[in-house]
């Protein structure tokens, strides 16, 4: 019934959906006057896969992994975090199908997690450069939350999270 090629084109279609939204708030983001302090950029997705929902939020970070607040001291510079995507459905699924997919989707676990987090990277990594990301002084990743690894926005490569830090 279910196939990971259908399941996966499903996310695709889903997303695309959410594509001008997410360039469009990439671009305003892109025009705030970042903070010095801030030294990376780190665009990470949450999912709720119980619920097929998607959301990603930039924090704007230092090179010890802390996020770089504002706390007023300047309101010439923007610092801290903001939202890119709200939670957006990146699958549908009838309820009464939900039991099946789960056991579909736990048997075919160590294939379609990497394709899932490829396909919400490339996606998000598309829409960035879309919005002009390129353009950004920067570095920026994309990290899927509690995972191990980060695509590099710039150079669209995967590499262990704590690289970037560094």
């Amino acid at each position: 019934m279910f196939t990971v090629e259908n399941y996966i084109d499903s996310i695709k279609i889903h997303l695309e959906k959410q594509s001008g939204l997410v360039e469009d708030q990439l671009q305003k983001i892109f025009s705030y006057p970042f903070s010095k302090d801030i030294e990376v950029l780190d665009f990470t997705a949450f999912i709720e896969p119980t619920r097929f929902e998607l959301s990603v939020i930039m924090f704007s970070m230092d090179k010890e992994a802390s996020e770089v607040f504002n706390e007023g001291n300047d309101s010439t510079v923007f610092a801290g975090s903001e939202d890119v995507l709200q939670e957006v459905e990146y699958h549908q699924m009838n309820d009464s199908q939900l039991d099946v997919f789960f056991e579909f989707h736990e048997q075919n676990e160590e294939k379609l997690i990497p394709q899932e987090q490829s396909v919400f990277a490339q996606w998000f990594r598309l829409c960035w450069e879309k919005a002009g990301g390129a353009s950004l002084n920067l570095p920026s990743y994309f990290t899927i939350h509690d995972s191990d690894d980060s695509l590099d926005l710039k150079n669209n490569c995967w590499m262990d999270a704590e690289e970037k830090w560094s």
